[in-house]
């Protein structure tokens, strides 16, 4: 079906884009609350004499950088393939599946009452299931996205999802404490109290399953109605895919940029929330439950400030100024974290928010950009190569930050030991922010260079 016809189909269905729009959002809040569990209980692992669990920092570093582990190990590319050549109904529901299995394993490692190396081994599994289940859900959504509302409001719809979905973090950053109450020194955070926020997170992605199944039914219904077809006898030969594209994505030189701006920025955010409580405590005199708002400032900054600057990026365009904005104000915040005035939250307070507007201005432009720059039957393809990227950081650097924090807290209570871990850990972020500027300074240059691309023109027709 050529590309007019599929977009008066969508025209008028607009009712229908935002119905499957809602469908696609709920599996990712799902899964954007389960990895963020226990981001605002982290400082309870720093006393692991206190957990029947019997998990350190460094234990949970391993345990969060297990998402990664099969997306870096080809798992993401491999399965972005599948996407392009069997579509997103057939691979997105096999892996929203496998998103809920690994979930169901690190509940059950959590309660199962073994040894704690037993225990975080049979977590770190699930994790990793977990974590590649939700990398291809997530490209799945986005392709579906780029699918339903090309030629529309594709930023808005985009920054739409991708704030929902942080509300899943925000809902994490404030259920978790309640559902695990803080305890004196001497109390013991029991396993069923500890598992809890996983117990909270699998039901969500059960709900998230079944909204799932109406999208993939809505979705089958479409191409019937608008003739589209994945049989591979019906595809013009163009529009087939071939294992020589992933090398043409991976030449592509705004592919490579943007692949490297997500990686190092993303890590200057979601690694840090992971630890985010480690480090505010400490570092701006907070007691836990401040702390908590402070740091789910973030995702409501999202959830404010994503769709307002999708819109903004599809009726203006600019998209890589966006970019290196919120870039800029990522490493500004990391900075005031790290050489701030010790112990005024005042601070602290300055730098989540600038943390959470930068977090809302880069995606807002950078993921409209991928279909600007890369074929729509490569889409899936892509999208997976930047996530498999970004996933190498999101593997290696929550274990590098809680090594930080074991090696250096060696002493409960120290207040001392503490700053300095947290200083140090902000030391990763600094240079991971600078990175990102210097790549969204490059990615600018290329704009002005190839103006053809339409990387910097709106994208609203």
């Amino acid at each position: 079906m050529s590309d007019n016809k599929r977009l008066d189909r969508i025209n008028k269905s607009s009712t229908a884009c935002w119905v499957a729009l809602a469908c696609l959002v709920v599996p990712m809040f799902a899964s954007y609350f389960f990895d963020d569990m226990f981001s605002t209980l982290s400082h309870i692992f720093q006393n692991p004499e206190m957990l029947q669990l019997g998990w350190d920092s460094a234990d949970y570093g391993f345990y969060a950088g297990g998402y990664s582990f099969l997306c870096v190990c080809g798992g993401l590319v491999i399965c972005g393939v599948l996407l392009d050549v069997f579509g997103v109904r057939i691979i997105g529901s096999v892996f929203v599946g496998l998103m809920i299995a690994g979930a169901a394993i690190v509940m059950t490692a959590l309660l199962s009452g073994l040894a704690p190396d037993v225990t975080l081994t049979i977590a770190y599994i699930g994790c990793m299931l977990f974590g590649l289940g939700s990398e291809i859900a997530g490209v799945a959504v986005t392709r579906s996205i780029a699918k339903w509302f090309k030629g529309r409001n594709v930023a808005l719809a985009m920054g739409l999802q991708l704030s929902i979905a942080r509300l899943g973090t925000a809902t994490a950053f404030i259920i978790s404490p309640m559902l695990v109450a803080e305890k004196s020194a001497g109390e013991i955070y029991t396993l069923a109290e500890t598992a809890r926020p996983a117990m909270a997170g699998l039901a969500m992605l059960l709900a998230g399953g079944i909204l799932w199944s109406i999208f993939v039914a809505m979705d089958a219904r479409f191409d019937k109605d608008a003739g589209i077809t994945r049989s591979r006898g019906t595809v013009k030969d163009e529009d087939k895919f071939r294992f020589s594209d992933i090398l043409k994505v991976l030449t592509n030189p705004r592919f490579l940029m943007i692949a490297l701006l997500c990686v190092f920025f993303y890590c200057c955010i979601i690694s840090f929330k992971k630890f985010g409580t480690s480090i505010v405590i400490p570092r701006f005199g907070m007691d836990v439950d401040s702390a908590k708002w402070m740091i789910t400032m973030i995702p409501f900054f999202t959830v404010l400030f994503t769709p307002l600057f999708g819109a903004l990026v599809d009726k203006a365009g600019k998209a890589t100024t966006w970019m290196i904005t919120g870039a800029v104000l990522v490493l500004a915040a990391h900075l005031i974290m790290a050489f701030a005035p010790q112990g005024t939250a005042f601070y602290g307070y300055l730098a989540i928010s600038l943390l959470g507007i930068g977090y809302s201005l880069v995606p807002s432009a950078m993921w409209p950009t991928v279909p600007k720059i890369i074929p729509e039957k490569n889409l899936g393809t892509a999208f997976s190569l930047i996530y498999w990227i970004q996933n190498m950081g999101m593997l290696l650097v929550p274990v590098f930050v809680g090594r930080i924090f074991r090696n250096m807290v060696t002493e409960a209570g120290n207040r001392i030991q503490e700053i300095n871990a947290a200083v140090h850990a902000e030391f990763i972020f600094i240079g991971l922010g600078t990175a990102a500027v210097v790549i969204a300074a490059l990615l600018i240059s290329s704009s002005r260079r190839h103006p053809e691309l339409e990387i910097d023109l709106p994208n609203k027709k």
